[in-house]
């Protein structure tokens, strides 16, 4: 992985799901990684703090949201657009 937004995003997934970062590819999912949802909100966490932004996931409801954390290339893409709307 070339892209340093999406290498650190693996880091920090990894983290919470005590793997190797090279072991998360674009299709992984949360559930391919054994992440509950209280996994998932310090992943959650972890990216907000990582690239100062707020992340619109909310675990009790995660349909209610535009963010897609479906697999790592959605959480991604998400991230990206984040990022792109905060420095707009």
């Amino acid at each position: 992985m070339s892209d340093q937004v999406a290498e650190r995003i693996a880091e920090i997934i990894a983290e919470q799901a005590l793997v190797e970062p090279d072991q998360i590819r674009p299709e992984t999912t949360p559930e391919d990684l054994g992440l509950d949802s209280l996994a998932l909100v310090e992943v959650v966490f972890g990216i907000e703090e990582a690239f100062d932004i707020s992340v619109p996931y909310n675990a009790n409801d995660p349909e209610s949201t535009d963010f897609d954390i479906s697999n790592f290339a959605a959480i991604v893409t998400g991230v990206k657009k984040l990022i792109a709307d905060r420095e707009a």
